[in-house]
């Protein structure tokens, strides 16, 4: 790979696209297990998915840059503009043209599920620029984690959902909140590692306004949220035990928990963030097959 590719790469932050893919699969693997199974509509969904995602940090990129959120004691992993590594000016352009490259993809997806889809589409495309641009930006006033929890838990997941039955269900809104409640997670490490700076440059996250034990609680009950919901598909919406397939993630969790309440050296939590982002997708994962087996 060359140092050019390497830089937008890491601009592009792989580590954290299982916020954009673990919706995309619960959705579709739910809607398998009613029988429902559209392969080309679920594959676009998935690209659209990753490149908002992408557009929306390279949009973060920018914009922190911009606002003054990213110092030279930043000890969160390095952003490629304040580096000086891409210049203002192209990493704007690129957010502009990865998020028109998901708006024209995803209208294969408005010509399959109808226009309800351009409008779940245009919201995520604005919202992802929102999130740390405009007037009033979402991750700087304290929404962050429900933008996070809305748009990556129920409108992607719910979405996905639709495209492949054209129905929305209640099963899909269930499956929704633990997919939404471990990508609020991936967030919250990133705002408890960054709180001091965050304080600094004026960026209200929910550290920043309630303090870093609300944020170790908020880390606590997203997990709990996201374990509660197997069992609520076997007992309550007629799977089988397959469903409960996602259970054996548990000790992955609790160490997960155990690190966030007692790391003490901000640096390290850029590994924690590593680990909630990876396990996210092994949860999502087991979901997904638990799904299919279980439904």
């Amino acid at each position: 790979m060359t140092p050019k590719l390497q830089i937008w790469t890491d601009a592009a932050r792989p580590k954290t696209l299982a916020a954009a893919v673990v919706p995309v699969i619960a959705g579709t693997s739910l809607a398998m297990s009613q029988g429902f199974f559209e392969p080309f509509a679920s594959a676009v969904a998935l690209i659209c998915a990753m490149l908002i995602q992408v557009g929306t940090n390279f949009a973060n990129d920018y914009y922190d840059f911009v606002k003054g959120a990213d110092t030279q004691k930043r000890v969160g992993f390095p952003r490629a503009v304040s580096k000086g590594l891409v210049s203002p000016e192209s990493m704007k352009r690129a957010t502009i043209l990865t998020m028109a490259l998901a708006f024209f993809t995803g209208l294969y997806l408005v010509w399959h599920g109808g226009w309800v889809i351009l409008l779940i589409g245009i919201l995520s495309i604005i919202f992802g620029i929102l999130y740390t641009g405009g007037p009033f930006p979402l991750g700087y006033n304290g929404l962050g984690d429900l933008f996070v929890f809305i748009f990556f838990g129920f409108i992607a997941t719910m979405g996905t959902f639709y495209i492949n039955t054209f129905e929305w269900s209640m099963l899909a809104f269930w499956a929704s909140i633990s997919v939404g409640a471990l990508c609020v997670n991936i967030l919250v490490v990133n705002n408890l590692r960054d709180v001091e700076e965050d304080k600094k440059t004026g960026k209200r996250t929910l550290g920043v306004l309630f303090g870093e034990k609300a944020l170790k609680i908020e880390y606590v009950l997203m997990l709990l949220l996201a374990f509660a919901i197997p069992p609520h598909f076997f007992v309550q919406e007629g799977f089988t035990a397959g469903v409960l397939l996602p259970l054996i993630t548990f000790p992955l969790a609790a160490h997960l928990a155990w690190t966030v309440w007692t790391e003490t050296e901000k640096a390290n939590l850029n590994k924690t963030l590593e680990r909630t982002a990876q396990f996210m997708l092994i949860f999502g994962v087991l979901s997904s097959i638990g799904y299919v087996l279980g439904g």
